[in-house]
């Protein structure tokens, strides 16, 4: 999918669009929003995302505000110890259980291009007492992450709105230790967008206009050095890809490695 609007472009009205969020302190995952004016997922809330067990391990306000389309920590199997980047992090959901799952010996790093993201999620951490986890700001083309440093990479409906996903990938697999995987949900579609879609800034904010098909998803991972790449929807693992539905976003699970 070829980008249609200039990249800075996307990354300022992305970053507007969250700090909005951020600032209003609602969850754009909502049962009743539609595809144009959700984050993500059009048609999941916050609390059907995760497990109980995981949604009753935070304050209902820090569950609630979500705005992924999936759930990245189950699928990790996080281990204690481990070093865990997430790409988006937001208002720190996804951060503050993966910190619960490595524990003390582990550490976990939200990178969020966003200052009033950032600033929402770091009083989070604050107010939970968390001493595992912390936040830096940079973008997830870029992250501000060491060579190798890291053993999972998570994301939460996050690398669709980047308008240059290879340089994500590439910079995921930099970040990464030899054996290091990724744990990912995001939006894709089964077959290329209307460029009408693609010119929408706000299906880009809603997590759609960005959507790669899965094809170009999987081949771009791999062409960033990535091996046993999977991509599965989200909750229709039984029908498999070939089965949903032509030009239509949806959530899926992604899964790889860095050999």
């Amino acid at each position: 999918m070829s980008n249609v609007i200039a990249p800075d472009e996307i990354r300022r009205s992305v970053r507007d669009h969250y700090a909005d969020l951020a600032v209003k302190s609602s969850s754009c995952c909502g049962p009743t929003q539609n595809a144009e004016s959700s984050c993500c997922s059009p048609t999941k809330d916050a609390d059907s995302t995760y497990p109980d067990e995981l949604a009753n391990a935070m304050p209902e306000d820090i569950a609630n505000f979500s705005l992924g389309c999936g759930d990245p920590i189950t699928i990790a199997s996080l281990q204690p110890g481990e070093t865990i980047v997430d790409l988006g992090s937001g208002g720190g959901l996804d951060c503050f259980l993966a910190g619960q799952r490595v524990g003390p010996t582990g550490h976990v790093i939200g990178v969020d291009m966003t200052p009033e993201m950032l600033a929402k999620a770091r009083g989070n951490a604050k107010r939970l007492g968390t001493t595992n986890v912390e936040f830096r700001e940079g973008y997830i083309e870029h992250l501000p992450v060491a060579d190798n440093e890291v053993d999972v990479v998570i994301s939460n409906c996050v690398i669709n709105l980047s308008p240059d996903k290879p340089q994500v990938f590439r910079d995921i697999y930099r970040v990464l230790k030899p054996g290091g995987r990724i744990s990912v949900s995001d939006i894709v579609t089964n077959g290329e967008l209307p460029a009408a879609v693609q010119k929408s800034m706000e299906a880009w904010g809603a997590c759609v206009a960005g959507a790669l098909d899965v094809k170009d998803y999987a081949s771009g991972l791999r062409d960033a050095g990535f091996v046993d790449v999977k991509i599965q929807p989200k909750g229709n693992i039984e029908k498999g890809l070939s089965l949903m539905p032509v030009h239509v976003p949806f959530s899926a699970i992604i899964t790889a490695r860095k050999p």
